[in-house]
């Protein structure tokens, strides 16, 4: 028997958070050339490969479930695919895995095995959100998911709040208007927010104003529909605060 070839690599893939056209070519190349695709959601990468289908391709990889509740199970799995030399994609149900997606022991496991990690990047909730909030865009602190109990949830917004900061964070649509008040007590009402959902999408929204105004809308609206990501300004910092003009103290693209 030969001595073992080399390994394969561990491709993180980012996919579209709404509009299928953002899918890059590099992240269907190796949707369509994994030999493994780990997936937070089969049904729903399932969907994304009917998409490439009616666009012409015709392979579909296994795919395999990797989710919260089962990355450690995996990621044994997912070594040996590696460690025989296949070539495995990670993507979460959209946007960029990891990133309050599951995924980040696996990396973890790749890398303390000397396997290839390489990131396609691609769609981001997270900066869609922040480049249309009219906010200063820099520096900013993605904060997740918030919990979903109030009492930890403003506990978890004080950590925050007094941080120089444009903060950036997850809500479900249905704790959107209760994550909201509690932001606004924590963070103070005046302070300068907006919320988007559905962003790429049809119904692309984005709210704009103070937290106390955000929160009266969502609140006399009911349950929003689609992802919501929220983008609040730093306490006491105007909203053209940081955003440079001209071209003389702009940073260097090699510092960027």
């Amino acid at each position: 028997m030969g001595a073992p070839g080399p390994p394969g690599r561990l491709r993180i893939v980012a996919t579209p958070i709404g509009n299928l056209a953002d899918l890059s070519p590099r992240a269907r190349d190796a949707l369509l050339t994994a030999d493994l695709v780990a997936c937070e959601d089969t049904r729903r990468a399932g969907r994304l490969f009917q998409s490439l289908r009616a666009s012409g391709a015709v392979r579909r990889p296994q795919l395999l479930p990797l989710h919260d509740h089962n990355e450690d199970r995996q990621i044994n799995r997912v070594l040996k695919r590696l460690e025989d030399g296949g070539d495995v994609t990670l993507v979460s149900d959209a946007g960029t895995p990891l990133v309050s997606d599951p995924g980040f022991r696996l990396v973890r496991a790749a890398v303390a095995k000397s396997i290839a990690v390489e990131a396609l990047p691609g769609p981001s909730a997270i900066l869609a959100a922040l480049v249309v909030s009219g906010l200063p865009p820099w520096p900013f602190t993605f904060l997740g998911f918030p919990p979903p109990r109030q009492g930890k949830r403003r506990r978890f917004f004080e950590t925050h709040a007094e941080l120089a900061h444009t903060l950036v964070f997850f809500e479900s649509p249905r704790r959107a208007a209760a994550s909201l008040i509690d932001a606004a007590a924590i963070f103070g009402p005046d302070r300068d927010s907006a919320l988007a959902r559905e962003l790429t999408k049809l119904h692309e929204e984005v709210l704009r104003g103070s937290l106390e105004e955000i929160a009266a809308q969502v609140a006399e609206r009911g349950m929003l529909r689609g992802e919501v990501t929220v983008v609040v300004g730093s306490r006491g910092r105007p909203p053209t605060a940081g955003i440079r003009t001209g071209t003389a103290d702009r940073p260097s693209r090699c510092a960027r």
